[in-house]
């Protein structure tokens, strides 16, 4: 009896850890706060539609690596590290984008 108790309870605490493995809220949350500043970028006319079309694309890219990692049921810290290297880099694109001189009529 012990040992099914143990057992129970052994694996009510495993599939939460083993669930995890698998979720990117970090991601989630960036790729969201990186689109919006894309979105808000273009309503200012700081992007223009080819500028965002291809800042969309690079997002696109991202959240391709990041299926890629989940897809085999657990993301490693390598995985994770690889994402956050690639957010990086679009934020920095999307950064440069937004400070430089082009601008787009805003849209209303």
């Amino acid at each position: 009896m012990k040992a099914k108790i143990v057992a129970a309870l052994f694996a009510l605490a495993v599939l939460p850890a083993a669930a995890q493995n698998t979720a990117t809220p970090r991601v989630d949350a960036r790729q969201a706060n990186q689109n919006a500043r894309i979105q808000q970028g273009v309503a200012t006319g700081e992007l223009t539609s080819k500028e965002a079309a291809k800042l969309d694309a690079g997002q696109a890219k991202v959240e391709r690596k990041e299926a890629k990692a989940k897809a085999d049921g657990v993301v490693t810290n390598k995985e994770r590290a690889k994402l956050a290297k690639a957010q990086n880099k679009q934020s920095k694109k999307i950064n440069k984008q937004k400070h430089d001189k082009q601008k787009q009529t805003p849209a209303t």
